[in-house]
């Protein structure tokens, strides 16, 4: 997402209570598919395609790094060992329009999905920031990090004018090289249409605006509201690589930087999922954007390479800075 998440943005540990950047804490894999099934489905067509991506994965040397099903019971908080909810309504560096909670009826675990709502309602979050619209976004900072490997995560999309969903990933380095020189890797956006997604990088002198992007239009008769796709990045020294379900959509390396700027992309990020109501890219709400809204995650899952030495896995429990 193109988003500035400043340092001093409240970041809380979850519990039950172009494009532009998503911001600095904002905003078909040529090479197979690591395992992405699941224990808590029958052997559908689906878990036949996921059985097939999985032996195809398995010559590829994927190892499973860090993940999460989502698997809880109906109205669990996601867990807290893993994600930090974000709170607040600041506008994220793009105007948005909501306020992020940490209340269920903005996230939960339902069903074996986290379900991220937004809600139009008016509500004045803790900054004293009041907003007509709530949502919310979750990080893994200070949980979880990596240095290159597969980041992928499962998700049926919401639409409408003015919604704004992402799964992206942030430079760990945010808080002392502030973004946009931590570098973002934006996996997903869409702006409130069903056939369209972006995948973006942004970085020092290529950021907002002036990003990275990839634009996919998806495969005829396909939507991101419809069903469940898998979204992924694939990283590797000097080497990004975008996917939707099997499509590669976009292919980045050094030579695609403006000339005389950085490829800041070798140290370790985290991860983000947020949905954003508004904002300078998509547009804000209309008559016909109906709420509420839902964007519902299966699972997100981190590979890195076997026996992969640059490979670089950060955990950690420690609290982020409030």
């Amino acid at each position: 997402m193109i988003t500035t998440e400043p340092p001093s943005t409240t970041a809380l540990s979850a519990h039950n209570s172009g494009p532009p950047y998503l911001d600095s804490e904002r905003c078909a894999s040529s090479e197979g598919r690591p395992s992405s099934s699941k224990g808590k489905r029958t052997l559908t067509l689906v878990g036949l395609i996921l059985l097939a991506n999985t032996l195809h994965a398995q010559s590829n040397n994927w190892q499973l790094t860090w993940s999460d099903e989502f698997n809880a019971s109906n109205g669990s908080a996601p867990d807290p060992a893993k994600w930090n909810i974000v709170t607040g309504g600041k506008g994220y560096g793009n105007n948005e329009l909501e306020t992020y909670t940490a209340r269920p009826a903005n996230v939960q675990q339902k069903n074996g999905n986290l379900v991220i709502t937004a809600q139009k309602e008016n509500l004045t979050g803790p900054d004293g920031v009041p907003r007509n619209y709530t949502s919310a976004r979750l990080n893994t900072q200070n949980h979880f990090a990596q240095k290159y490997g597969r980041f992928e995560a499962r998700i049926q999309l919401p639409t409408g004018k003015g919604i704004w969903p992402a799964f992206w990933l942030l430079g760990d380095t945010h808080e002392t090289a502030h973004w946009p020189n931590c570098g973002e890797i934006d996996i997903l956006e869409t702006i409130g249409a069903p056939d369209t997604m972006y995948s973006t990088l942004h970085g020092p002198h290529y950021s907002s605006g002036k990003g990275i992007s990839a634009k996919f239009p998806l495969p005829p008769g396909e939507s991101v509201h419809d069903a469940f796709h898998l979204y992924a990045v694939e990283w590797a020294p000097n080497d990004i690589k975008f996917f939707f379900d099997d499509h590669l959509i976009a292919h980045r390396t050094p030579a695609d930087l403006p000339p005389s700027t950085k490829w800041v992309y070798d140290h370790p990020f985290y991860i983000l999922l947020n949905l954003a109501v508004g904002g300078r890219w998509p547009g804000n709400p209309d008559d016909t954007t109906v709420f509420p809204q839902q964007m519902l995650i299966d699972y997100v899952h981190v590979y890195s390479r076997k026996l992969e030495p640059s490979a670089t896995v950060s955990r950690s429990e420690s609290k982020p800075t409030q």
